[in-house]
């Protein structure tokens, strides 16, 4: 929808795409739809959910055996993010590097765009 030809709208790391692929051959999911919501203390947060049917008017990205869907809604939010997955001593989990975002709060949960995406 607001993808350049030849570019996929996000591009997804080895380490994300081996968990996303674990996670969808688990439990029989056709991927992960990945979004954003009005919330948290910067304005915007990330959701993700596990997807057993795929959306028409997603964005799908595959890579590896893995499978992301991204909302219609957040599609021009998440264009050029690169999703990660990380390991620490004290958490795991999927870390999105996105390049219109202008703005987080400390905890890193909540996000805040470039206004003028929320104009178009």
């Amino acid at each position: 929808m607001f993808g350049i030809p030849g570019k996929q709208a996000v591009t997804i790391t080895d380490k994300a795409a081996a968990q996303i692929a674990k996670l969808m051959t688990k439990d029989g999911h056709q991927g992960l739809r990945i979004g954003v919501k009005k919330g948290g203390c910067a304005g915007m947060e990330y959701t993700m959910d596990y997807v057993t049917e795929v959306d028409p008017l997603d964005e799908v990205v595959e890579q590896d055996g893995a499978r992301v869907m991204i909302a219609p809604m957040a599609q021009m939010f998440l264009f050029g993010t690169e999703i990660d997955y990380e390991v620490s001593l004290l958490e795991a989990g999927f870390k999105f590097r996105n390049p219109n975002v202008v703005d987080a709060c400390g905890c890193g949960e909540s996000i805040k765009f470039d206004e003028k995406l929320s104009a178009s």
